[in-house]
């Protein structure tokens, strides 16, 4: 077995998991069937191969979440942007469900973190271990080092937990003792937390909800949804059955092809005041951040490609606001006390906020 984590250098198989697949090394990988870059193969991927595999993943995934495509689109946008997923919701709505029925979808390596207050950041980056035989430290790998991350109810580890996953979500990559690991792309988290009102759970710093690029709900399900739901997922978990339709490495090259979607000035201006107008708000103490802006740049460039275009609309970026923007807000204490809400406050902004000339 390889194992390179030199600085720098791009890994392949860290902790028995090789990250250009999906099976434990040793194993023999499992049955798929059809693929989605099996059908839409080509050296260099364009927008219909993204929308060709964004249709492939969300209708596995909708196999596990009923009455949910919204939601799974959501993700879906999330995965191609190269973005990270918060889920929040109450307890049993299918949260952790989806994380990992998204995370199924893709035949890659996946790692799930259960967070508790008394989970240690060195959990989730790893730690090095004093070898006696070669008298040096050997880096043990955490719970970070996989191309999908499930992180379910981060909101339940204390602050400092939760600050091991910043670098990562930023940079793509990982320090301990000095020493820089870069982490494998595609490079997803999937988190889903409480809501703070609920008994146990420590609210996520600013700087952490900053680098989730969408916040939304699960909601409950329609009762046609819920009694298909009982009917079928009362005997076995529908996850364990859900082949993989993409790999990880066609992922990561859909994820280039969604970097090309054309921006046009007009659009980015319009994001721009978008952004701005969170930022003076009378209702708002924190706007929005440029990584916000850039994130729902990022997002709009996905919602296109899945759309099967190549260029961005305002549309795209009206249909994101509110997932990609409310979760980065924080309301006055007036604002609070009237039960003004951020997704009501963004959604008004959308409606308000000219477009530009160029875009009309």
């Amino acid at each position: 077995m390889s194992t390179d984590l030199s600085p720098g250098a791009p890994a392949t198989t860290v902790a028995g998991v090789d990250l250009n697949g999906r099976h434990e090394v040793g194993e023999e990988p499992t049955a798929t069937g059809p693929r989605a870059d099996a059908v839409v193969g080509g050296a260099e991927p364009g927008v219909a191969d993204v929308a060709a595999a964004g249709s492939a993943i969300a209708r596995a995934v909708a196999r596990v979440i009923t009455g949910k495509d919204d939601r799974i689109h959501l993700a879906v946008v999330a995965l191609f942007a190269g973005g990270h997923l918060l889920v929040e919701d109450v307890p049993g709505v299918g949260k952790t469900m989806l994380a990992r029925a998204l995370a199924r979808a893709v035949d890659c390596p996946v790692r799930r973190i259960q967070f508790t207050p008394d989970l240690l950041p060195s959990d989730i980056t790893g730690v090095s271990v004093f070898n006696a035989e070669t008298g040096t430290f050997d880096f043990k790998p955490g719970a970070v080092f996989a191309n999908v991350v499930i992180g379910d109810e981060i909101n339940r580890a204390s602050p400092k937990a939760q600050s091991a996953l910043l670098e990562a979500m930023a940079e793509g990559q990982v320090t301990v003792d000095g020493t820089t690991y870069v982490l494998a792309e595609p490079f997803l988290v999937v988190a889903t937390q409480n809501p703070v009102e609920m008994e146990g759970t420590y609210p996520l710093p600013e700087a952490q909800r900053d680098r989730f690029m969408m916040r939304f709900s699960l909601g409950y399900p329609g009762p046609e949804a819920e009694l298909s739901m009982l009917a079928s997922h009362s005997a076995a978990s529908p996850v364990e059955d859900l082949s993989p339709v993409v790999t990880g490495g066609r992922v990561a090259a859909l994820t280039a092809a969604v970097r090309r979607v054309h921006v046009s000035d007009a659009v980015n201006r319009y994001v721009l005041a978008l952004v701005s107008a969170t930022r003076e708000h009378r209702d708002l103490a924190l706007g929005a951040s440029p990584r916000a802006g850039l994130h729902l740049v990022r997002a709009a460039r996905a919602q296109a490609a899945l759309d099967g275009r190549d260029h961005v609309l305002p549309d795209d970026v009206q249909a994101l606001a509110v997932p990609v923007l409310a979760h980065r807000l924080l309301l006055s204490g007036e604002a609070a006390l009237d039960r003004l809400t951020e997704d009501g406050i963004v959604a008004d902004l959308v409606a308000r906020v000219s477009l530009p000339r160029a875009v009309r």
